[in-house]
């Protein structure tokens, strides 16, 4: 693939280069092959692609991959300066476009996203989970001349309000890039009767951030390819320890690994995970065929939103543990989900866990505890629903902000996919630039409360929510 703009003439002193590469380049394929795809997951999230050779060739036998605080690469001579810049050997010549850490986290995270999937992926890095939106879809709303009539895409309403925005407010008011919003993502109809020959993508949220909104990717990702476009899905809440949606079809999956999978809560980053020789009405060079350095090399290299790799190494310790925070945190969600099920003050309970949710059958055919079957502890597959829930307080809004005035040992933050606790009322907070009628068209009440479920014990979570939920019937104001 041409990753260069321009034409470069390769002498022979970059040939030697090229070929010293194209050598190791084979090698951390037949490495990736013949060894990281045998591993199970948890192994591959330890690990990722930063091997013992590494350590010792190159980075003084340090066990944990290092942060490369440092803003750009030196070169041998002028020929593999050339190759490197003309992408023709792999490089990090400036760590706005690339850094040894930034590389180890995107191994990591494109061998995470398409554990058990049969093809290849890559992964782009991004400063937050919102350049990672901006990062996966940008590329294909671009103006090529060859279709006429506006450009548009479709995406599922139940969203995040960050993506709400972007959407309605950088896309459609400020580019007139028409955003068409599906209300019942389960409805695959829907979807269909959305698109259109200037259609260029489909997206969705699952499950979605707050409402805990689901559809059938196989089926919208069959849908999608029928038209010759991809199904880009943000799978932030679940993490591919329960849910990868590339392995049911999806084109590109985007993460705010601020969250769940960095559950630290120590900064911000995103990422990027596509599948090669993704599915896309556009002609235009190295898009489909590796979508991850596409947007690495040409795109992000010109728009700059980069991850620093301080926070790429603090992001990948997080990482290694993800599978078992997310079933502990699951667990607990769970029995808080029961507990609210139950609560005279409780309106009512969004969770997918719930067998009386109206998406848990669906969602049961797509989230399970990854590697569960081959588990000690289990045996066999184990569905996990993730540590996002909503619920609806009774006696309406002002209700549910005493409630959530009262919390002693939940924090009220905008945060979630914490390793603490952490709620907040989607209305006054996430969602509250959505306005009320963006907010109704996605199901989001004034009374509604999102609660993130830590690793805390269920119990003093429980007891929380208890005393909280019982001031506010008593009108008890902190």
């Amino acid at each position: 693939m041409a990753l260069n703009d321009n034409d470069t003439i390769v002498t022979s002193g970059m040939q030697k280069y090229i070929d010293a590469n194209n050598a190791y380049l084979a090698g951390r394929a037949d490495y990736i092959n013949t060894q990281i795809r045998k591993w199970k997951f948890d192994t591959i999230a330890v690990h990722g692609l930063y091997s013992v050779r590494d350590a010792i060739d190159d980075y003084q036998g340090a066990i944990i991959e290092p942060a490369f605080m440092s803003t750009s690469q030196a070169y041998r001579d002028s020929d593999e300066m050339a190759a490197a810049l003309a992408y023709k050997i792999p490089t990090w010549c400036y760590s706005r476009i690339a850094n040894p850490s930034t590389y180890y986290y995107e191994w990591t995270l494109a061998l995470l996203e398409g554990y058990g999937f049969a093809g290849e992926t890559s992964c782009c890095s991004t400063s937050s989970g919102m350049s990672a939106i901006m990062s996966a879809v940008q590329p294909f709303l671009q103006v090529t001349g060859k279709t006429p009539g506006a450009i548009n895409f479709v995406a599922t309403a139940q969203c995040y309000g960050g993506t709400f925005q972007q959407f309605t407010v950088r896309f459609m008011q400020e580019r007139n890039i028409e955003c068409r919003w599906v209300l019942n993502a389960e409805n695959l109809d829907e979807w269909a009767q959305k698109i259109d020959g200037n259609t260029r993508f489909l997206y969705g949220e699952l499950p979605s951030n707050p409402q805990l909104g689901f559809f059938d990717i196989e089926k919208v990702a069959d849908l999608a390819h029928s038209h010759n476009i991809p199904l880009i899905c943000d799978s932030t809440i679940a993490t591919p320890a329960l849910l990868r949606p590339i392995c049911h079809g999806a084109d590109i999956v985007v993460q705010s690994v601020t969250k769940s999978l960095s559950s630290s809560g120590f900064g911000i980053c995103g990422a990027i995970i596509a599948r090669k020789n993704l599915t896309s009405n556009l002609a235009v060079e190295g898009l489909k065929e590796d979508f991850g350095l596409y947007v690495k090399f040409l795109q992000n290299r010109d728009l700059g939103p980069n991850l620093h790799p301080m926070q790429a190494v603090l992001a990948l310790n997080d990482m290694r543990t993800v599978r078992s925070k997310m079933d502990l945190m699951s667990r607990n969600t769970m029995q808080v989900a029961r507990f609210l099920g139950e609560h005279p003050e409780v309106e009512s309970v969004q969770y997918l866990g719930l067998p009386d949710h109206p998406l848990h059958d669906l969602a049961s055919r797509y989230m399970w505890l990854v590697d569960a079957e081959q588990d000690e502890l289990y045996g066999k597959p184990v569905n996990r629903y993730g540590h996002l829930l909503s619920f609806c307080v009774a006696g309406g809004a002002e209700r549910a902000r005493l409630f959530f005035d009262n919390l002693q040992r939940i924090w009220r933050a905008t945060d979630l996919g914490r390793i603490k606790s952490v709620a907040t009322i989607p209305a006054i907070s996430t969602h509250q630039q959505q306005g009320e009628e963006g907010r109704a068209m996605a199901g989001i009440p004034t009374h509604m409360v999102r609660l993130c479920v830590g690793a805390e014990h269920p119990d003093d979570i429980i007891a929380d929510l208890d005393q909280a939920l019982g001031k506010a019937k008593k009108g008890v104001s902190v």
